[in-house]
């Protein structure tokens, strides 16, 4: 029997290549012959840079960089194993839990660090970039981090503008003629799962900003900001930025406003899906690099070559750490079953608690699941790393004594 085991984290418990290596321990106590591939699985968000990282031959670096606050802190990213490849999560440079409640306010926190990381990973020969946006704690738009990449961000006297929101507000020319070179050789894939605009009522900073700390005054003045920015970018109160070669082109690195041809990249609009993503970082993406917005999950898929594995498999076992009504909604067990059905395989999922609205799960690939906790405890026994490995492993070994026993009919 060959098996691929492609489970997401139990986040707080096991990561994705700990609990698939518990599902395949209990399954080899009942087919010790089974061919099992353990692959890695992430949706984009946490645990991503760990999942792919760890799953494809990659190394994990660490580096200082400005967090959110303008204050140090550790962020950890992934290069993977063909060395050109970075993975890397906005949150660890700029997430929302490096920001102590009493001090979270958007006009002050910057993405500069994420910049930082990138340029760290550029300077280490990195030139594939796979940028999870989730969990910001920020709504400057991506100047901070467009900034430590060397564009400048200039007020009114020529200076750079200051961190945060508030820098956005300051914000009236964009210049170019300090870009780090090498980011004209570099491409992103942004994971990015959110479809809100950069302004508006479902804009960054009237969805987002309350759980950042902003007031209702704050969210009207910053969205009016956003709308700003977004507006010079696209060169309708200077010139017609769409008209130029985007500003990373080989044939105008330093001279964003001297010619007139038609543009390398597509130009970011302000009403795009996903421009609002982590504070209007989306928005920097599309406008300044060469990105794409995708689904994280996708790209995932995608990166790992998960189907090459599932097509030739006989089982396919997935799961995360609940199993809910939300878990069809582009969870990353149900992007493995989609794959696993367009190849009539039957797939299995282990989940550390399964919700009332699990059961839409079954019609969404997965053909059965099967929660792991096997006693009432407390919910912190309950995530035990080991208490969880071996759980999985022990349900896992009872379900397969199951299909060995039906298989043998």
């Amino acid at each position: 029997m060959k098996i691929v085991v492609a489970i997401d984290s139990f986040k707080g418990s096991l990561t994705s290549l700990e609990a698939g290596d518990a599902a395949r321990q209990g399954i080899l106590r009942v087919c010790p012959d089974a061919r099992i591939d353990v692959r890695p699985l992430a949706d984009g968000g946490e645990g991503t840079v760990d999942a792919l990282t760890l799953g494809m031959g990659g190394h994990t670096e660490k580096v200082t960089v400005t967090g959110p606050l303008g204050r140090p802190v550790k962020c950890a990213y992934g290069i993977l194993g063909d060395g050109r490849t970075a993975v890397l999560e906005m949150s660890g440079a700029a997430g929302i839990t490096l920001v102590p409640v009493s001090e979270r306010n958007p006009m002050n926190t910057t993405t500069y660090g994420v910049g930082e990381v990138i340029r760290d990973a550029i300077a280490k020969g990195c030139r594939r970039f796979i940028v999870g946006i989730g969990g910001s704690a920020t709504n400057d738009g991506g100047i901070g981090m467009l900034q430590a990449l060397g564009y400048g961000m200039l007020n009114e006297k020529g200076e750079q503008v200051s961190f945060g929101a508030k820098g956005v507000g300051e914000l009236r020319t964009i210049a170019d003629d300090s870009v780090l070179p090498e980011l004209r050789e570099c491409s992103f894939r942004i994971a990015c799962d959110v479809t809100n605009p950069l302004c508006g009522e479902h804009g960054a900073s009237a969805v987002y900003g309350p759980q950042k700390g902003a007031t209702p005054a704050m969210i009207l003045q910053m969205d009016q900001w956003l709308g700003a920015y977004a507006d010079l970018v696209a060169g309708t109160k200077q010139t017609d930025l769409r008209q130029l070669p985007h500003p990373l082109s080989p044939d105008n690195m330093g001279c964003a406003h001297s010619s007139a041809s038609s543009a390398k990249y597509p130009r970011a609009d302000k009403d795009q899906a996903g421009t609002g993503a982590a504070g209007g970082l989306g928005f920097a993406f599309l406008a300044f690099t060469d990105a794409v917005l995708e689904s994280g999950v996708k790209i995932v898929l995608e990166e790992t070559h998960l189907e090459d594995y599932i097509k030739n498999a006989d089982l396919i076992v997935t799961g995360e750490g609940r199993l809910d009504g939300q878990t069809v909604m582009g969870k990353a067990p149900v992007g493995v079953a989609q794959i696993a059905k367009k190849y009539g395989k039957p797939v299995i999922a282990f989940s550390g608690s399964a919700a009332a609205g699990a059961s839409a799960c079954n019609g969404a690939g997965i053909d059965a699941f099967f929660p792991v906790l096997r006693d009432i405890v407390t919910l912190e026994d309950a995530m035990d790393h080991e208490n969880a490995a071996r759980n999985l492993a022990s349900t896992a070994e009872q379900v397969f004594r199951l299909i060995k026993r039906i298989s043998s009919y």
